[in-house]
């Protein structure tokens, strides 16, 4: 990192009780263009701190009032002055006496009488940490300034995108209901494919907005009781355009649970049942099937979407969760995810204090589970 210094921008305070050091002090930083301002004691020390707000401060140790270490203790005890540096000026100089110093939160310790080079040098070397952590700030801000615009941008694209795809969607799912002797089976296949690309779009898009608005922070869970046999049952009948032309069947296995009500963000559950099945469908044979099934213990619930279908590689399952766009395995029909889903998915699990996982087998297929407390998590609120 290159760092430019500009010594009138830092401010020191040197604080002594004899007068001599002080101004000895002062003339030899004179020469450097620092801005100095001084105290004679560990009470004017602190006066001049809350009043100044120093850049570094240049600190006796024995004073007749307050002693340095108290001095430096207060300060690092408070998180108004915590980050100012602190460098010991002290006659003090036993290994004990040096050790104290540090205890106490000094960046340096330098002891009486010092030599004027050495003395200089450390106090630009404390400068020069200085302005390298304003730096960073400075950085980190415009970083997430940018990061804030981005995602903002994104949730624009997405939201703007999402009604004219929805009805792009809507009317290529109407046009597969033509029967295929009507279009010829070559145009069916064609509709059939763009009827798939569409739905795989939408897809990609309400994820997009969903991730876009929650690394914003407005999107929250709003939890309520609802019935997740039922959820799940709507999701099952959601892919059946999909799963029709791709004669795929969703079995729906919930035993004989009828009514499992679970405290949760309805959307945000609906979204990872989406995304986990939709997954399964892309990577599942024309012919096969899938299943959702659901187990209900005391205190929470897990649902299960298991496909038949290609599984995946040892090497790839570590990737699963990462989310950096890196990795990317097609489908059946040669579909490409972002794995944009599977990062909202976990995250959504997250936010419910739930767990989300999978099992996998090259050429046998995947199980992707998640369990969710059927109670309202204790350190989550309704926010609207």
């Amino acid at each position: 990192m290159d760092i430019t210094i500009n010594p009138t921008e830092f401010k020191i305070l040197i604080v002594d009780d004899n007068e001599f050091n002080v101004q000895l002090l002062v003339i030899m930083l004179a020469k450097y263009k620092y801005k100095i301002v001084t105290g004679n004691s560990g009470a004017s020390a602190m006066q001049q701190v809350e009043k100044e707000s120093p850049d570094l401060i240049l600190l006796d140790i024995m004073m007749p009032d307050i002693s340095g270490y108290d001095v430096a203790q207060k300060l690092k005890s408070d998180p108004k002055y915590q980050d100012i540096p602190i460098l010991f000026l002290s006659a003090l100089n036993s290994n004990e006496d040096i050790v104290k110093g540090f205890k106490y939160g000094a960046e340096d310790y330098i002891t009486k009488p010092f030599n004027k080079e050495e003395l200089v040098t450390r106090i630009h070397h404390q400068i020069l940490m200085i302005a390298a952590r304003r730096q960073l700030i400075k950085q980190n801000d415009a970083l997430r300034k940018s990061i804030q615009e981005r995602d903002k941008f994104y949730s624009l694209i997405a939201h703007d995108l999402r009604s004219p795809m929805g009805i792009l969607k809507m009317s290529l799912s109407l046009l597969t209901e033509v029967p295929e002797e009507t279009v010829g089976k070559e145009m069916f296949e064609v509709i059939a494919m763009a009827n798939r690309t569409a739905e795989e779009m939408f897809e990609m898009l309400d994820n997009l907005l969903k991730w876009a608005k929650w690394q914003r922070g407005v999107l929250v869970p709003v939890f309520q009781s609802f019935n997740i046999v039922e959820l799940m049952s709507s999701m099952a009948a959601f892919f059946s355009t999909v799963t029709e032309i791709r004669k795929i069947n969703i079995v729906l296995d919930v035993g004989k649970l009828v009514d499992v009500n679970v405290t949760m963000d309805i959307e945000m559950i609906r979204t990872v049942i989406r995304n986990l099945t939709s997954n399964a469908i892309k990577y599942s044979e024309d012919g096969s099937k899938i299943i959702l099934s659901l187990e209900e213990g005391a205190d929470d619930v897990v649902v299960h979407v298991q496909d038949f279908g290609r599984g995946i590689k040892e090497e790839d399952k570590c990737k699963i969760f990462d989310g950096d766009g890196t990795h990317s395995t097609y489908g059946v029909h040669n579909e490409e995810g972002s794995g944009l889903g599977l990062v909202i998915s976990q995250e959504f699990i997250a936010k419910h204090n739930g767990k989300i996982w999978f099992t996998s087998e090259e050429g046998a297929g995947s199980i992707f589970s998640f369990s969710i407390p059927k109670k309202r998590p204790a350190n989550t609120s309704n926010q609207e």
